[in-house]
């Protein structure tokens, strides 16, 4: 773990670049490719049927039921739970859950949002673990200015606790030709 921490200005959150080193990082993304059961899923919206923009995994002990999809929990397996052990020594938190992001290209994105369903902790911060393609990573307080970050292999974000009650973020599609990314969002959840 190789730690060069930078703050981003206002936002409540730390940004560690080199949190993996890169050999780390790819074995890591590689065994996630291949281990863990991907599935796009589908959410009504406005009484239509529209495919999720990215494929998602659900690791913990208890079900979880967001935007009306209720994601069954899968068990951690030994890789996860070695990448947990080293974001909650980072974090100074701990985390019973996990979900994991898989965007293909650079069609795959996720749209503004707050992590702030009642069953996520506002008392512990959020960590987010990117692996792949390098993805503009936005976030702005209500209507203010958009600050992005730009998500490197490896890296760490660190959303503090609260951060949720008052900022959205997303994940913007993008035209770049872009290779495939797991984004890792370690959470406590009270169940």
């Amino acid at each position: 773990m190789n730690v060069h921490e930078l703050s981003l200005g206002v936002a409540p959150v730390r940004y560690i670049p080199r949190f993996l080193a890169c050999e780390e990082a790819t074995v890591l993304f590689d065994r996630l490719r291949t281990e863990v059961p991907w599935e796009r899923r589908v959410s009504r919206v406005y009484g239509r049927d529209i495919s999720v923009p990215r494929s998602e995994v659900w690791v913990a002990d208890r079900p979880y039921t967001y935007s009306g999809r209720t994601y069954q929990p899968h068990p951690w397996t030994p890789a996860l739970l070695e990448v947990k052990k080293d974001v909650e020594r980072l974090a100074s938190s701990v985390f019973n859950s996990v979900l994991l992001n898989l965007y293909q290209n650079g069609n795959d994105s996720v749209g503004w949002h707050a992590d702030d369903e009642p069953e996520m902790s506002h008392d512990h911060p959020i960590a987010s673990v990117s692996l792949g393609a390098t993805r503009s990573f936005q976030l702005r307080k209500g209507k203010g200015p958009v600050q992005t970050i730009e998500l490197a292999h490896g890296s760490l974000l660190l959303m503090e606790a609260g951060m949720q009650r008052e900022w959205k973020h997303q994940v913007p599609k993008t035209k770049k030709l872009c290779e495939p990314r797991i984004n890792l969002t370690f959470r406590w959840m009270v169940f």
